[in-house]
């Protein structure tokens, strides 16, 4: 993906960043603003850097030891804070791409963060052509089924709307008869699909579901009012809110639906034995404060977890 202006121009500023404290249902108070500076340059000379673990690092599957490479796929499609392209266009950059950057640390790896559309990655964790996939993953209990999650940030969705718009959120009747964009494949579409079942099961206007091929494509159709609202990330949402200026957040929710709050994982092959050395860099980056760090540095105090788990409890499956 190709960043629009508005991380261009982005790139240049202290970026006014809003982040707030989100409940399983919905948050619908205005969220606490406050200050990040993001670092959009290829070479982010402020990443955060560990040390090898080497108890940790002993842990790595041997083909993976002797390659001396953790690598790593996500999203082409992702959006600041969380992936995206440097101001140079082609350097994957992000909080997704630290947290990599740090597993591999600890491990005793050198990242090689790669790019692929979002299903691709699934394909290629599969083949054994990568090793991990960190792109905002949310754990699921179909997912676990194929493969193994290590956690580290909670899964927040938000309801973004043009900001001239007067759509305010109750519940998931609010968007009966409106016009929704999502991510086509994610956890987002998945709980859309089932609110959008549950207002016609109540004799509700459909919800008009709407699918692009990248994220600065919702993002044109919000701003020209083509979309009365995008449930996308909850970080992302607040970073284009906050940058472009063009719409305000009117809703946020656990990615897991309400009986559930969803989180977001490094994702291996299952049984492949990296997910326990992935797990336990994590736990150390959290114990040491590294993660902490991270976390900061890209305005997602909102998306923080104390502990890193193995396969937890996830989205549950479609019926």
């Amino acid at each position: 993906m190709k960043l629009s202006a508005l991380v261009t121009a982005a790139a240049t500023a202290v970026v006014l960043l809003a982040t707030g404290c989100t409940e399983p249902e919905a948050d619908h108070a205005a969220q606490p603003a406050g200050s990040t500076t993001f670092d959009l340059s290829p070479a982010q000379s402020g990443r955060v850097r560990a040390a090898e673990v080497d108890a940790i690092a002993a842990e790595v599957p041997q083909a993976i030891r002797d390659r001396g490479t953790l690598i790593v796929t996500g999203a082409s499609g992702a959006a600041p804070p969380l992936r995206f392209y440097a101001t140079d266009d082609k350097t994957v950059v992000g909080s997704e791409v630290d947290f990599a950057s740090l597993i591999a640390d600890i491990l005793g790896l050198k990242l090689d963060a790669q790019v692929a559309d979002w299903s691709q990655n699934f394909v290629r964790v599969d083949s054994g052509e990568v090793d991990a996939f960190i792109s905002n993953v949310t754990v699921t209990e179909e997912r676990k089924e194929k493969y193994d999650f290590a956690t580290y940030r909670k899964d927040n969705v938000a309801l973004e709307v043009p900001i001239q718009s007067k759509l305010e959120y109750k519940d998931r009747t609010s968007l009966a008869g409106k016009r929704i964009g999502v991510g086509s494949g994610t956890n987002q579409e998945q709980l859309l699909v089932k609110w959008n079942e549950q207002n016609r099961a109540e004799g509700l206007p459909p919800i008009d579901i709407a699918y692009f091929q990248q994220v600065t494509d919702y993002y044109l159709a919000l701003a020209s009012q083509r979309l009365d609202g995008y449930l996308g990330p909850n970080p992302t949402a607040i970073y284009h809110a906050a940058t472009a200026k063009q719409t305000r957040i009117v809703g946020t929710f656990s990615g897991a639906g309400e009986a559930l709050q969803g989180e977001i994982a490094v994702l291996t092959k299952k049984d492949n034995g990296l997910v326990t050395a992935v797990q336990r860099a994590l736990a150390h980056a959290i114990e040491h404060g590294l993660y902490q760090q991270v976390i900061d540095r890209w305005g997602l105090q909102s998306e923080a977890v104390t502990q890193s788990r193995i396969n937890p409890p996830g989205l549950p499956k479609k019926r």
